[in-house]
């Protein structure tokens, strides 16, 4: 079968195509004959330490797919079933999942959106739900709204009853968030956006931030947070990784600041949230209360275009790889 690999350096990075053995499922493992995958912008920044320099490594995270067959240990599943999640290696036409990580496919959604789905969703519903405590009518802040992760934020904040404020760098893609009810799009990638925020929340301040951008907007984060608000921190493409933060802000105002990452997560601490992710996000992506948006699905052997189409934030949403096999 074929697979992408990538290899680094440390500093540069080399993906190719190969051809490998079909993986064979352990115990509590399922093999997908996957129809398609998620790019996610994480996996191919270096500093983000998910490639060991000199070693070569499966890329792809998260795929939507036919179940081919399943491990001894699996209940939950069987040949046939289409379903999505978190997939290492994902980028290939076949790849395995764990029972614990796997979900069965909304009905509402086709293989693209499906694929689109589960590492990005389970990210927000942590940041939003299980960290973030989020409550309905509160104010929600999204740098870079307009990423992967921030149109998901943003479409499940909504759902789940907040109100959302966005920035961006481009006014084009934030007038087409307010089809997902995006509240105020501030049009901005510089840290001056407090003074819009304040005045959408009469001075309140927002409850809940998810910094999506880095340490460049971090401290104007921090002013524009209301009492006992949360800051959520899930990525820094603008590659700032120190910044000055106001202690005593942070004192008054009762704030609390916590990190949204899997990098050093075992598979257990990966699946706790997936018995309440079902129970309360599927069925509003099953009602249509959520649809994943995708931006672009380009086919298997386009992989390096969709890199580079996602490197110069060409998308509004997710990018999709579609796979190799016919319909079934």
């Amino acid at each position: 079968m074929k697979s992408y690999w990538m290899q680094s350096d440390g500093v540069n990075a080399d993906i190719n195509l190969r051809e490998i053995e079909r993986p064979v499922p352990g115990s509590d493992q399922l093999l997908i004959r996957v129809k398609a995958a998620g790019l996610n912008r994480g996996e191919f920044i270096l500093s983000h330490g998910l490639h060991k320099a000199g070693a070569a490594k499966q890329i792809g995270m998260e795929a939507a797919g036919e179940v081919v067959s399943c491990g001894p240990s699996v209940t939950g599943f069987k040949p046939g079933d289409r379903v999505m999640g978190r997939c290492p290696g994902a980028f290939a036409e076949y790849a395995l999942m764990s029972e614990p990580e796997t979900m069965m496919m909304p009905s509402s959604l086709d293989w693209n959106q499906a694929a689109g789905v589960p590492l990005t969703s389970l990210v927000v519903f942590d940041m939003l739900v299980v960290q973030g405590q989020l409550k309905p009518g509160e104010w929600v802040f999204i740098t870079g709204v307009t990423s992967g992760v921030g149109v998901s934020a943003l479409s499940m904040a909504k759902a789940l009853g907040a109100k959302v404020i966005g920035t961006s760098g481009s006014q084009e893609k934030l007038d087409q968030l307010n089809a997902l009810g995006l509240d105020l799009g501030i049009c901005t990638r510089a840290p001056n956006f407090y003074d819009a925020v304040m005045k959408a929340t009469a001075g309140k301040g927002v409850d809940l931030v998810v910094n999506t951008v880095g340490g460049s907007v971090f401290a104007e984060c921090i002013r524009a947070m209301a009492f006992e608000g949360r800051l959520a921190t899930v990525g820094y493409v603008d590659g700032v990784l120190k910044t000055e933060m106001d202690i005593e802000v942070l004192h008054a105002k009762r704030l609390k600041l916590f990190g949204v990452s899997n990098k050093l997560r075992t598979a257990e601490q990966r699946s706790a949230a997936m018995p309440d992710f079902k129970k309360l996000i599927l069925p509003l992506i099953e009602s249509g209360k959520i649809v994943p948006m995708i931006y672009r699905t380009l086919s298997f052997d386009k992989l390096l275009e969709a890199k580079l189409m996602m490197d110069t934030n060409q998308h509004l949403g997710k990018i999709i790889l579609a796979g190799t096999q016919e319909e079934s």
